[in-house]
Formats: C-alpha cells, structure tokens, sequence
C-alpha cells in the first residue's frame, strides 16, 4: 500500500469515530434513519453502523446480567424447593407412622373396650343368677 493510500484510510478511520462520538447523544431512530439515507459504505453509514452495533452490545450485555441474575435466583429457588420436599417427604413418613400407630391403638382399645363389655354381661347375669337364686 502506498502512504498516501493508509494516509486517507487513516482520515477516513479518525472520521468515523468522530462520528461515532457525534452519534452517542442520538436516539436508535434518528441513526437508524441517518443510516438509511446514507449511502452504505460512506462514513456516516459506517458511524451509524459502528454506534447501532455499540448499543445492542451493550444491550445484550446487561440483558446477559440481567439473565444471570435470574439464573442465580432460579437456583437458589430449586435448592429451597428440593429442601422444602425432602422435609414434606419426612414429615409425611412420620404422619403415616404416627397413624399405623394410632390405628394399632385404636384397634387395641376396640379390643378392650370388648373385653370390659363381655366382663360387664358376664357380672350382669352373674349378679342377675345370685339375685334368683336368693328368692327360690
């Protein structure tokens, strides 16, 4: 290449960023626009696809943080919920035990209230025999 050659791409370089440095106090819309009219390749059109390229960077940067953040939440979510459905998962076995207890109870107090029922008739008709006997 010749110097003079690297000479203009320099200018035109230092032109660019200029532009650039004119385009940050813009809206997307007015460079989109600017770009549009431009003719592509020429300056402006390089500015304003310098700057729109600059923006969504910068855009998908924090939307990247954005997400991580989130990420990071989710996360620490799922673990609360893992810990939140081991321990239902605990508690749930100890109420199944505590009712094959109490059905054992229950069964056992079926039992003997039968067997003080069966003692109650058994002294009924004792008590109703000794009452007969006297008066004969």
């Amino acid at each position: 290449m010749s110097p003079l050659t690297e000479e203009v791409e320099v200018k035109e370089l230092d032109t660019v960023q200029a532009l650039v440095q004119l385009l940050r106090s813009r809206s997307y819309e007015e460079i989109r626009q600017r770009m549009y009219d431009s003719a592509p390749g020429s300056n402006w059109w390089l500015a304003c696809r310098t700057e729109l390229d600059i923006r969504n960077g910068e855009q998908t940067a924090t939307a990247l943080v954005a997400i991580s953040r989130v990420l990071d939440r989710l996360c620490a979510t799922t673990e609360h919920f893992e810990q939140l459905s081991e321990t239902l998962h605990q508690t749930t076995g100890e109420v199944r035990d505590l009712l094959r207890g109490t059905h054992e109870t229950g069964r056992r107090l079926e039992i003997a209230v039968y067997a003080a029922i069966g003692v109650t008739l058994v002294q009924l008709f004792n008590l109703v025999f000794e009452i007969f006997s006297k008066r004969r």
